[in-house]
């Protein structure tokens, strides 16, 4: 009994509660067979529902082509090599931060653009660190060239792009 005596009123929600923590129990130790025999819902349905597949890499490529850009173009400005745009485009799970960031720079998209590329990668821009700011600064600036970027960043001792 994990309340010990409770008389009274309280009764019926000691016995509710002891009956809740006792399937957060089960749940937590259950295999993942008897997950989902314990716990309402699956999570594998959960999952499946909810995960945006390709994010990424179908937003980099709108982008592109509503730009007009060759990928050549894209790459080539901001320093990223073909074997590893070529990863990019072939491999769904493959997206570096700082190499979203590159490709946003090269896309000279603005704050909100640069946010929305980094979201669908499952990042963000922070506000918490000299990094994240200093990008943010370029681009509120607009400066894309790739060189000034790295500039400002050695200059606050960040790693560079």
């Amino acid at each position: 009994m994990l309340f010990g005596r409770i008389g009274g009123d309280n009764y019926e929600r000691k016995v509710k509660m002891e009956q809740t923590f006792e399937t957060m129990r089960k749940c937590r130790t259950a295999p993942p067979t008897l997950y989902s025999e314990c716990c309402i819902g699956s999570i594998d349905d959960y999952i499946n529902e909810n995960k945006e597949d390709n994010k990424f890499q179908k937003l980099l490529f709108k982008l592109i082509d509503e730009r007009n850009l060759k990928d050549s173009d894209v790459y080539n400005k901001v320093n990223i090599d073909r074997r590893l745009f070529s990863k990019i485009r072939s491999d769904v799970d493959y997206h570096p931060k700082e190499t979203v960031i590159k490709l946003g720079l090269s896309l000279e998209l603005d704050e909100n653009g640069m946010e929305e590329l980094l979201s669908s990668a499952s990042y963000a821009l922070p506000k918490n660190n000299v990094f994240d700011l200093i990008i943010r600064f370029c681009l509120i600036e607009k400066i894309y060239d790739i060189n000034k970027v790295n500039e400002l960043l050695f200059d606050y001792e960040c790693n560079l792009l």
